[in-house]
């Protein structure tokens, strides 16, 4: 139909197709086996690195977070890299140089090589690239809903990875879990050339992948960084406390490193379940910036009780529960705030940019936590992170109120500028479409809407799917 003509009629779009989920949720898989290799170690390091030749504190924090700096300076490269020669040779090869970099921190017995295995492992750099793979297996209206599974697999396996490293440690050492992740590497290797459907086409998807022509945008817009320090803050919080904590649960608090897990596994059940509640407050009652707020300062409180009472487990289990409940829904509200505050069309650009910053924190976060644990001890490492959380909350406080809307894309077809014009100003006034970008290159029209608005049966008359 031309643009002239009045919309018509297209039936209710069904959910994911069999082949749609088997795509997300075997790709999600191989999402969560890398994270969890990464992270497993997160809990247990700092016990281990005792024992390496050469090991001190500043290093031990390098060898946590090394693989921070690798996994931000590739991943957007790799995305780029994966447009031109296909999405599983990319993912392949990266999983290859993660399983290799497991193998040489495996059989490293200098603090330097499990340095040089950790690098190995962030520089399997597949995120973006997964990413790219799943909008490649999967249409424009499903597209949300698959990458909420993955970020819920990203999720579980953070809360997994920390109640099985205890547990692994007992059973294998931690030679024995980088010799696993290894193992799950070539596991997801076989996952993504065995079950995962080989995409028809692949093509670039502003909505999950970075546009270098949008980054000046993206990276000079005053709210959108905020949020970027937020992540970067968050994730340097993360690190820096696990350089120190596993050496105050053990020598401080006296219990033995094989019942570490005891700790953490009520601790992050009950923390997820503590931040449904306030997740939901945030966005169904529309109250983010409170929410938001509020959990930056409970960092912050919950880093001063661990300066005051990481002697004692009560005070090491109230502290961690506190943490881990802001923690997780900041994990929940950020990336929710980069789509209310991005313009439409730069949602993946905009995710990159965020996505960079979150593993820049790993590795900050490392690095400080340390050199500030070798330098002047564990209440540095968490005076450090409770003066960051207080940074974070100050420059938070100024953030606009994020308006509550959602991103949407539909296939229009092809259409000529003059078409995409009049098609915006159709598109902007359905009910609830706060903002509409059609891109003519790609044939999609991406959107801002107000999902409690939103006039479905109306907007879905414009999609050619």
């Amino acid at each position: 139909m031309t643009r002239n003509d009045p919309p018509h009629k297209h039936k209710k779009k069904d959910g994911m197709t069999p082949t749609e989920r088997k795509s997300v949720y075997s790709l999600a898989s191989i999402y969560a086996l890398r994270m969890m290799g990464l992270f497993m170690i997160l809990p247990v390091f700092a016990l281990y690195a005792e024992k390496l030749q050469g090991s001190t504190p500043a290093l031990v924090g390098l060898a946590i977070g090394i693989y921070g700096l690798t996994q931000a300076a590739l991943q957007i490269p790799f995305g780029m890299v994966s447009d031109r020669i296909g999405r599983k040779k990319v993912i392949t090869f990266g999983l290859l140089i993660f399983a290799a970099g497991s193998v040489v921190a495996a059989t490293a017995d200098t603090i330097s090589g499990v340095i040089i295995g950790r690098a190995l492992q962030g520089a399997g750099a597949i995120a973006a690239v997964v990413m790219a793979l799943t909008a490649d297996l999967t249409r424009e209206e499903h597209r949300l809903s698959a990458m909420a599974v993955i970020g819920i697999s990203m999720g579980m396996s953070f809360m997994v990875s920390l109640i099985l490293g205890p547990l692994l440690n007992h059973w294998i050492g931690v030679d024995g879990i980088f010799w696993l992740t290894a193992v799950l590497a070539v596991l997801a290797i076989g996952v993504l050339n065995f079950i995962v459907p080989s995409p028809v086409q692949s093509s670039f998807h502003r909505d999950t992948m970075t546009a270098p022509q949008q980054l000046q945008q993206v990276i000079t817009d005053p709210q959108l960084l905020r949020l970027d320090f937020g992540v970067l803050a968050l994730h340097m919080m993360l690190t820096a406390t696990f350089v120190v904590l596993p050496l105050s649960l053990r020598d401080v608090a006296g219990l033995s490193a094989e019942n570490h897990w005891l700790i953490y596994a009520p601790v992050m059940l009950l923390s997820m379940l503590m931040m449904i509640p306030f997740v939901i407050i945030a966005e169904k009652k529309r109250r983010m910036k409170e929410v938001f707020g509020a959990a930056i300062m409970t960092l912050a409180i919950a880093e001063i009780v661990l300066m005051l009472m990481h002697h004692s487990i009560a005070g090491i289990v109230f502290s961690l529960f506190l943490f881990f409940v802001a923690f997780n829904v900041l994990e929940a509200t950020l990336p929710s705030l980069i789509v209310k505050m991005v313009a439409p069309d730069r949602k993946g650009t905009a995710m990159g940019v965020f996505s960079t910053s979150q593993f820049s924190g790993a590795f900050f976060g490392g690095v400080l936590g340390g050199w500030l644990h070798g330098a002047f001890g564990m209440n540095a490492v968490f005076g450090l992170c409770a003066a960051l959380a207080v940074v974070w909350f100050l420059l938070a406080s100024t953030m606009h109120s994020p308006r509550y809307l959602s991103s949407h894309m539909i296939k229009v077809g092809k259409v000529d500028e003059q078409q995409a014009r009049r098609l915006v100003n159709e598109l902007t006034g359905i009910t609830g479409v706060a903002e509409a970008v059609v891109v003519i290159e790609d044939g999609i029209a991406y959107l801002k809407v107000d999902l409690n608005a939103l006039d479905r049966e109306r907007l879905r008359q414009y999609s050619v799917a």
